[in-house]
């Protein structure tokens, strides 16, 4: 058998060259109002409200001196291929083919890996009937050294659609506000939550503002249709529902 050489793809350039009479001015990323730059828009509308491009900026935090953050987001996604970009593990490649900096390759490399661990660990659907359920589901919960706050949304089948962490307290306090324990439920159009918080301590009773918080949210659950079915206290080694208390 004859082996042959590869042929390697070599593309032509088709861009047509409009001269202009006047110089054109091209804007810059200084230029860009401080509001509308990447970060401080992730930080307004949220991360569904960027662009690839933009979101590329984020991950890369600062461009070089030759290249400011945003040009050199939208030249490596234009021209490495948003698909490409997300299969490539090597930095190096990557930094070669785009002459970017080997630092800023591994930003992008590491951003995309961490991407798709995390998919792959995602499990099929999950269905919580029940308070053992929902405590096998978030008892990671029970060994973080500050109390959070975390929601299950439900659909009519008991599927978890949503997880969203609501808040982060202090090793001793939280705040709850409902518009955030009930704004992720409309948005996502679950009729249904369970809350779980856990105790740093250790201590696996409610305490009186636990009781209260629980009662006044699914008071409100109740006006917006959308059931608060649990809200579980755990600790490292146990939990318990507080439904059981009010």
């Amino acid at each position: 058998m004859t082996t042959t050489t590869p042929t390697r793809y070599k593309l032509k350039d088709n861009d047509i060259l409009m001269h202009e009479t006047e110089p054109k001015y091209v804007l810059r990323f200084r230029d860009i109002p401080d509001e509308d730059k990447p970060r401080e828009k992730l930080l307004r509308s949220g991360p569904k409200n960027l662009s690839v491009a933009e979101l590329m900026a984020v991950v890369l935090g600062v461009g070089t001196s030759k290249e400011d953050v945003l040009a050199m987001a939208k030249r490596i996604t234009k021209e490495y291929g948003e698909k490409a970009l997300t299969n490539e593990s090597d930095p190096e490649v990557l930094a070669a083919a785009l002459e970017i900096p080997l630092t800023k390759a591994c930003q992008v490399v590491a951003s995309f890996e961490m991407g798709r661990r995390y998919f792959a660990k995602q499990p099929g659907a999950v269905y919580v009937r029940q308070s053992k359920q929902a405590y096998d589901y978030l008892k990671d919960m029970g060994s973080l050294r500050k109390e959070q706050l975390r929601g299950l949304y439900l659909n009519s089948r008991y599927q978890v659609i949503h997880e969203e962490v609501i808040s982060i307290g202090s090793l001793t306090a939280n705040i709850v506000h409902p518009r955030e324990v009930f704004q992720p439920a409309v948005e996502h159009g679950a009729i249904a939550i369970i809350l779980a918080h856990n105790h740093p301590s250790g201590r696996i009773n409610p305490t009186q503002a636990d009781l209260e918080i629980t009662q006044q949210l699914v008071k409100a659950g109740a006006i917006l249709g959308i059931d608060v079915v649990d809200h579980l206290i755990i600790t490292a080694t146990r939990h318990v529902s507080l439904m059981d208390s009010i």
